[in-house]
């Protein structure tokens, strides 16, 4: 039992370090041994739990990645009533964190994405699990919200989930370059008014 603890908590501690690594730098341009050197141990202890570079990759986008997307912009929405302002909130909050982070680089699953698109197509197939996970989960809100009565029953919630995670992913891009807390204000002030349209009372 030791053993195992012993063993999982340092498999841990590598995939923590290294999905911070392919986050800062990317996954291209980080070694086995940048992390193994951020983490003071020897190739031994990495090739000892992981086969190679991408089998370890992926274990981060099983556990880590997915945890990070769930924890951030799914559970916050699960189960809640008045679904466009539940999502306008979930997306400001995270916005805010990002807004205040000097060491943000733009939306994690994001930027895997745009990195691995065209280049590996297993890799890929991980993170399109993780963003069709949270694509499911606005959809569900957006259907559920039309049933309750807070939105309009003419709406296509696919193609509305469609154009609020791209405007998501491009608006934290565009923040990392640039930190003026106008973005966020902006970006969510013309979502807002663009969930007034579909809202059946009034968005608050």
């Amino acid at each position: 039992m030791k053993n195992q603890i012993k063993r999982l908590t340092t498999m841990n501690r590598i995939q923590t370090t290294g999905m911070e690594l392919f986050y800062q730098n990317g996954y291209y341009n980080t070694s086995i041994d940048d992390i193994l050197k951020a983490l003071s141990l020897s190739k031994g202890a990495f090739y000892y739990h992981f086969q190679s570079k991408e089998e370890f990759f992926i274990s981060i986008s099983q556990t880590l990645l997915f945890r990070k997307v769930y924890i951030d912009l799914i559970a916050p929405i699960e189960g809640k009533e008045d679904p466009l302002n539940t999502i306008l909130e979930c997306l400001d909050n995270n916005l805010q964190i990002a807004e205040n982070n000097f060491l943000d680089y733009g939306f994690i699953l994001g930027n895997f994405i745009t990195e691995f698109n065209g280049k590996n197509p297993e890799i890929m197939s991980y993170l399109q699990d993780i963003l069709t996970v949270w694509e499911v989960n606005l959809v569900t809100i957006l259907q559920k919200g039309k049933t309750d009565g807070y939105i309009s029953r003419h709406i296509d919630s696919e193609s509305l989930v469609s154009f609020i995670i791209s405007s998501y992913m491009g608006i934290r891009t565009i923040m990392v370059e640039s930190k003026n807390k106008r973005l966020r204000y902006n970006y969510i002030q013309q979502l807002r008014q663009y969930f007034k349209t579909m809202d059946l009372r009034t968005v608050v």
